[in-house]
């Protein structure tokens, strides 16, 4: 007599979630402008890549955004209400792709920008994406993209830094002036970074030749003069500035001061006229996404010519508290979220 032999009932499958967590703001304000939301998941087109978050990283243009000044950032995000989700750098996996997509995969590690990072999952053009670099966790690679490109683009390409040339980074101990370092040294230039007592260690450990204590010395006022001075966030008076650069030096604005209204614009404007009637030069940018510099990063990181510093992490439950801590001025180097 043959046995019977017992077959179970396959299990059911999961049911596939159609929703996600996300860091929501409906209007300009605060912090506790922010709420955590379960929203609709984004649906994924032809060319779209889907992203499972790992890790995002903060940036001045967050909480800037979040608070809708300078009043020119409501020309893109805006005039009564900013872009719902707030975050743009992220490191991820891909979920899924769509059919049009040809570079990656599901399963790849990612790292990018997108706006709508402090989410579970965002859905983006392949070319927002790179590979992750392979020596980085998620939280490391999420806060690469946007700091890392500002410096790349500004030294490289609006300063044209050479070897041997020496630059000024003016808060070189956050997330920007943490990469412009390391990449003014990649470049060969000889490396002066000011910054606050409470970084000046952070910075002498990535390879500074001097450093100058802003609490303590007013670096305008130095006999020491530049080749390029890389302004991040500054607001001293542009006519000190160009004092401290060489007949034939280069000012380079990155980012703009904490104002309401137009005085950031006022000064770059100011800058620029004023280098047409002089061997000096004056250039403001915004910077650009690319793919290429992305790639150009993943190898620098790889090689260990430039590493990301992160300060502090935080849940995506507090990120209200992570972009408070960013706007102190606090962080030495780059502030991130786990997701």
């Amino acid at each position: 007599m043959k046995a019977l032999a017992l077959v179970s009932d396959p299990a059911p499958e999961a049911p596939v979630s159609t929703t996600m967590k996300a860091i929501v703001q409906e209007e300009y304000g605060s912090p506790d402008k922010l709420e955590l939301r379960e929203i609709e998941k984004p649906e994924l087109d032809d060319d779209g890549v889907l992203v499972r978050v790992r890790a995002a990283s903060l940036n001045a243009l967050d909480w800037r955004v979040m608070r809708g000044h300078p009043y020119l950032v409501r020309m893109s995000e805006g005039w009564r209400s900013p872009s719902p989700i707030r975050g743009v750098d992220l490191a991820g996996e891909v979920e899924a792709v769509g059919k049009n997509v040809t570079q990656l995969q599901p399963g790849d590690e990612v790292y990018g920008e997108r706006g709508g990072s402090l989410a579970e999952y965002l859905v983006g053009k392949e070319e927002r994406f790179a590979p992750k670099p392979s020596n980085l966790t998620f939280e490391e690679a999420a806060a690469v993209p946007c700091a890392a490109l500002t410096a790349l683009q500004g030294l490289r390409d609006k300063a044209q830094l050479k070897p041997g040339q020496k630059v000024l980074i003016n808060g070189a101990g956050g997330g920007v002036g943490t990469f412009a370092v390391q990449i003014a040294k990649w470049l060969g230039a000889d490396v002066t970074a000011v910054c606050g007592p409470d970084k000046m260690d952070l910075v002498r450990s990535l390879g500074v030749d001097s450093v100058v204590d802003y609490t303590s010395e007013d670096f305008t006022r130095g006999a020491e003069r530049y080749d390029v001075l890389f302004d991040i966030g500054g607001n001293r008076p542009l006519r000190r500035c160009r004092r401290v650069l060489t007949p034939t030096g280069t000012l380079v604005f990155v980012g703009t001061p904490s104002f309401r209204f137009v005085a950031p614009l006022l000064r770059v404007v100011r800058g620029t006229l004023r280098s047409r009637f002089s061997d000096q030069t004056a250039v403001a940018y915004l910077t650009q996404h690319s793919q290429a510099d992305l790639l150009v990063l993943k190898e620098l990181i790889e090689a260990g010519e430039i590493r990301p510093v992160v300060d502090r992490t935080y849940p995506l439950s507090e990120s209200a508290e992570a972009i408070s801590y960013l706007e102190s001025g606090r962080a030495r180097g780059k502030v991130v979220v786990t997701i």
